[in-house]
């Protein structure tokens, strides 16, 4: 499917650094062409309260067309003649599904939380990722879905409840500062510098800068930490982002890989996430050459799929 760029799109100009850095890593026009269009409206059934199959007969009776995305079986992306709000749907107003961008889904599957897991959603808000591990988890266990900021809580409360998810606890707090408290398994799905998502805040264009690149890496290598000293031995990590800055990806990992002797960096099979076309990990930047194990991290490039940028690892406690 070709993109459809936005028409507005002309008046955000790149930075000359932002250009050069990029083009390093990657085809430039081809980022800028799929970064600054619109892009696939996407939803997650929620099967704690509906089937895939049932919703979709629903949906369809009004006249939208679905396509499945193929590594999510619960997730498909929407057209409609009229380009309708799927917001407005009464199917979303129950809570029967829940929008959400086709990679995001991915963070959840690659964790892949079991029934009746102890399980921790570090930054949650607006709560995509929670509801959808809540759904995975059948709504058994405990999943504490946490943030730092009181006024975020109130879109992560509301979604919790809109879906039905029942074994959700909801906690306020700096994630640095969490303790006394083991799990089975974690995301830290980061504050990003989201130049991944360019697509949905053009706005990402204007506030990039290196100094903001540097300072966020330190929160994430923060909080990465931190929910590594809560993951029980033997539990599993994962720790994502949608920007595509190696410092905030690759960066992180590689230093903390080269920090921790219980830690394994696991590759993502192809199996887990099938249909999913994947770009190599950055193993150099800057001059600076990375742990060897980031070569198993998973990077998703906006062109890649025609969604947004993603990075994605999965962390096994010793």
């Amino acid at each position: 499917m070709q993109p459809q760029i936005m028409p507005d799109a002309g008046k955000y100009i790149f930075k000359q650094d932002f250009i050069e850095r990029y083009s390093k890593l990657t085809d430039f026009d081809e980022f800028k062409k799929y970064s600054l269009s619109f892009l696939r409206k996407a939803i997650r059934i929620n099967t704690l309260k509906i089937s895939v199959k049932e919703c979709v007969k629903r949906i369809e009776a009004k006249g939208w067309k679905t396509t499945p995305v193929p590594w999510n079986p619960d997730g498909f992306w929407l057209e409609h003649n009229d380009r309708r709000d799927v917001g407005n749907l009464w199917e979303h107003h129950l809570g029967y599904f829940y929008v959400q961008e086709a990679a995001s889904m991915i963070p959840p599957l690659v964790l892949n939380p079991q029934p009746h897991d102890a399980v921790l959603d570090m930054a949650a808000s607006p709560g995509s990722k929670t509801t959808q591990m809540a759904a995975m988890m059948e709504n058994t266990g405990v999943l504490v879905a946490n943030d730092y900021k009181a006024d975020r809580l109130a879109a992560l409360g509301m979604n919790v409840q809109r879906v039905g998810a029942a074994n959700v606890v909801v906690s306020l707090m700096y994630g640095q500062r969490m303790k006394n408290v083991q799990f089975d398994r974690i995301l830290v799905d980061a504050p990003c510098s989201g130049t991944g998502t360019i697509g949905k805040s053009l706005k990402t264009i204007m506030m990039w800068n290196p100094t903001m690149v540097g300072r966020l890496s330190q929160q994430q290598s923060q909080l990465l930490e931190n929910a590594w000293r809560l993951l029980k031995p033997g539990g599993t990590l994962v720790y994502s982002t949608c920007t595509l800055e190696p410092q905030e990806d690759e960066g992180v990992i590689s230093a903390f890989a080269a920090a921790h002797d219980d830690a394994v960096v696991d590759k993502i099979a192809e199996s887990e996430l099938p249909g999913l076309k994947r770009s190599k990990a950055v193993l150099e930047f800057n001059g600076e050459k990375y742990h060897q194990d980031v070569k198993h991290c998973l990077r998703i490039w906006p062109q890649d799929n025609y969604t947004e940028g993603f990075f994605v690892t999965r962390l096994k406690k010793k």
